[in-house]
């Protein structure tokens, strides 16, 4: 992939993503366009005005010293100065506003291009802004399934059957051998936390071929593992404690005749999809339950995309995605990943086996974020990029997660790219995988 756009691929990188967005407003006006005030959520009147903020701020105003579209948008819509509890006691604009605050930096975007070709320090930028806006797709759709809206299908495939069902058990084998953890100068674009791939040794370990299925986790329930304290660390007992959790969000029911709520309707839990809206605590409890343990995130990458040589060591090379993309016919993502919503939710663990990694691991991108045993801490030498509030101000207090979920968008999400969240969120679109050392 060039690190170069051009006009064009600027042009619907932005388009697509608007689009995006503008979906998660259906069935939305009046007081509903902004909603209860909650911990998890933003108001999406708000949220929506903040991502072309975004795109304004760093590229027309603090690149090219631009004056600003509309004067109040600072103080409407900078999250690093507007507190997340004052959001919904903002006098937001009326949505048409918005919208035509969002055309007027669509203009000006697309106007400052004068070349056919970006420069690598432009499409950087566009990227930027591009993937933030994705990220916040993403947020969008957690956030109606929290408030307990309909879904919006918003990929032009979404809701398509897919090939492959049932659980893919077992673990993958991971030799031994030193592996360069995090992103390479030469990729397309790199966020800063992922700066730069640094030599790490790696013990050999096993780890699940597939993410653990709601199935699996119905046993842990079904042990009263929620009231067992020996499962739980001291924060995540405390958790516990405090939000009175005895299984999985949106679960409904009981051991053996489970439901779940997706969105605003009531489904039979189903087996073989990986257990979603679980958070760090109830992914560690379960690890116990089972004699396992959640994977590093150096762990998590060496099986995504490492390589075994023909002695039976690590590669010192990684793949750039877990599928092998060296051959004439190499696959494409949306055969070997659950991505930018193609399927409308998650599906089995045994689908897409032509992602499967090099050490047989399934779905190592895409259908669920995987919670990892690391804090959130930057690499040797780390230095923030232009947006500095990205990842600096959350190092320590977070745990990472990869791989990508099932709306998580494809061009954004790499193997090297690295998630965070607090320990008690399990609102996401989370699930794990389990390991042990060989």
């Amino acid at each position: 992939m060039s690190k170069r756009l051009n006009a064009q691929q600027i042009t619907a990188m932005l388009d697509d993503a608007r689009a995006r967005t503008t979906a998660f407003l259906d069935g939305l006006s009046g007081d509903a366009l902004v909603g209860p005030k909650l911990a998890i959520v933003n108001p999406i009147l708000w949220e929506i005005g903040h991502v072309i903020w975004f795109q304004e701020h760093f590229i027309l105003r603090q690149t090219d010293g631009s004056k600003p579209l509309r004067a109040q948008a600072d103080a409407l819509y900078d999250s690093a100065h507007v507190a997340h509890d004052d959001r919904w006691d903002l006098p937001l604009p009326a949505l048409d506003w918005i919208k035509a605050y969002g055309a007027d930096v669509r203009g000006a975007l697309l106007a400052r291009l004068t070349s056919p070709v970006a420069s690598e320090a432009d499409s950087y930028l566009y990227r930027l802004v591009t993937f933030h806006e994705n990220m916040h797709e993403e947020a969008f759709a957690y956030s109606r399934q929290t408030l307990g809206l309909p879904q919006v299908v918003n990929s032009p495939i979404g809701g398509r059957s897919v090939d492959g069902c049932g659980p893919w058990p077992g673990d993958a084998v991971i030799p031994a051998g030193t592996f360069q953890l995090g992103a390479s100068p030469d990729a397309a674009f790199v966020f800063d936390n992922e700066k730069w791939a640094h030599p790490q040794a790696v013990a050999p370990f096993a780890i699940a071929k597939a993410p653990v299925t709601n199935g699996e986790f119905a046993a842990f329930v079904a042990a009263d593992g929620y009231r067992d304290r020996a499962f739980w660390s001291a924060e995540g007992w405390a958790w516990v404690q405090s939000s009175g959790a005895l299984q999985p969000a949106y679960w409904v029911g009981m051991p053996g005749a489970w439901q779940f709520r997706w969105y605003d309707k009531l489904t039979d839990l189903q087996p073989h999809h990986p257990v979603i809206f679980v958070n760090w605590h109830e992914a560690s409890a379960y690890c116990a339950f089972a004699g396992r343990r959640l994977p590093t995130e150096l762990e998590w990458e060496v099986a995504a995309v490492g390589e075994p040589t023909a002695e039976g060591l690590l590669k010192s090379q990684k793949r750039l995605q877990p599928w092998d993309t060296s051959s004439a016919g190499e696959t494409s993502a949306d055969r070997a990943a659950n991505l930018d919503s193609a399927f409308g939710g998650p599906v089995d663990v045994a689908a897409f086996p032509a992602g499967d990694s090099a050490f047989g691991c399934r779905q190592m991108m895409g259908n669920v974020w995987e919670w990892t045993a690391s804090d959130f801490k930057p690499y040797p030498g780390f230095t923030p990029d232009i947006y500095k509030e990205y990842s600096q101000p959350w190092f320590g207090d977070r745990k990472v997660l990869r791989g990508g979920c099932w709306t998580t968008r494809s061009q954004m999400v790499t193997p090297v790219y690295r998630n965070f969240f607090p320990p008690d969120r399990r609102d996401i679109f989370a699930g794990f995988r389990t390991c042990a050392s060989a």
